[in-house]
Order: structure tokens, then sequence, then C-alpha cells
């Protein structure tokens, strides 16, 4: 039996944001495979939360990619890659919230990601869409912690998983969006 790399790291990472210290077993439980399978794709817990970051970088430069970044405005954008992020939003908040990721050496990935989003950030300042007095860093950190949050909340049955995108979206360009003051 063939197993659907794929499959198991979303199983663990739908999983893992659930219940963080969740063990092999568990995983492997909840990808329906056994536990020996688990160990032969991934040595150890270590081994499976690297390949998970692997996974989720190359899954967000895809939606990055997909957002077309640099196309209409600024807000259209950022619409474009919350829905584009949605699929990969529950990879994203787990290991966004595993600490062993970001003590010490930071991955590359996700720096360039952080500069891609900040400079679709700052294009929107620049164009007048955005704050000014948001830096781009901050607003980046924003948009990962509402895709966070609305992962949890969609996977927790709080909010209806049609909503995902609309809830960032509003909330996130609510707060961004310059006011014109008359």
């Amino acid at each position: 039996m063939t197993v659907d790399r794929e499959h198991v790291l979303r199983s663990a990472a739908a999983l893992l944001t659930r219940k963080a210290t969740s063990t092999m077993d568990e995983v492997a439980r909840a990808a329906g495979i056994g536990r020996a399978t688990l160990h032969r794709h991934f040595a150890g817990r270590d081994a499976l939360i690297k390949a998970l970051e692997e996974f989720c970088l190359r899954e967000m430069h895809a939606a990055l990619d997909a957002a077309r970044l640099d196309e209409g405005t600024a807000t259209d954008a950022v619409r474009r890659l919350v829905a584009a992020v949605e699929p990969s939003a529950g990879l994203m908040a787990f290991l966004i919230t595993e600490n062993q990721l970001f003590e010490g050496d930071q991955n590359e990935g996700w720096d360039r990601i952080d500069l891609r989003l900040a400079a679709l950030f700052r294009r929107g300042q620049q164009d007048g869409e955005f704050r000014i007095d948001l830096s781009p860093a901050w607003l980046t950190d924003a948009l990962y912690g509402l895709v966070s949050s609305a992962s949890w909340s969609v996977l927790d049955g709080r909010s209806a998983k049609k909503d995902f995108s609309y809830m960032i979206v509003e909330l996130l360009l609510g707060g961004a969006r310059r006011s014109v003051e008359k």
C-alpha cells in the first residue's frame, strides 16, 4: 500500500493544531496508517515537524503566486491571498504556534514569505490604501495571527468554513485601511 505523504502531513497538521502534544501513535491513527509506517516516513516527531514546515512553505509560496500579489489593488491582492491560503490554514496555524521552529535560526523560506507579504502591505501604504502608522511587518504578523485564529475557529465549529476568508479580510482590512478624513 502506497502512503500518500500529503495526506499524512495534512492529517498530522489537523491533529496537532487541535492537540499539539499528540503522540506519534495518535498522528498515525489520524492519518489512517500504522505507527511503523509513520516511522518509516518520519523518524520521530522532530522529523515530522520539519517535513510539515517544508510542506507548509511550499504551500505558502504557491498561495502567494496564485494570489498574484502585484496585480490590481493591494486590497484585492489581500483578498486573493486569503482565499489562496485557506487550504493550508490549519498547517500554518500549527507551525506558527510550534515554538521549536522559531527558536534560534528561522527557516529562510519563512523570511522570503515575510518579505513578499511586507512588500504587498508596503505597496498598499504607498498607494494610499493602507494606514502608514502600522508597519508592513506588523500587518504581516497580524495576517498570520488572523489566519491561525480563523482556522482554529472553523476547526472547533465556532465559525462556518464558508466565512473563513470574509472574517480575516474584513477584520484585517478594516483595521489596515486608511481612513479619509473629511
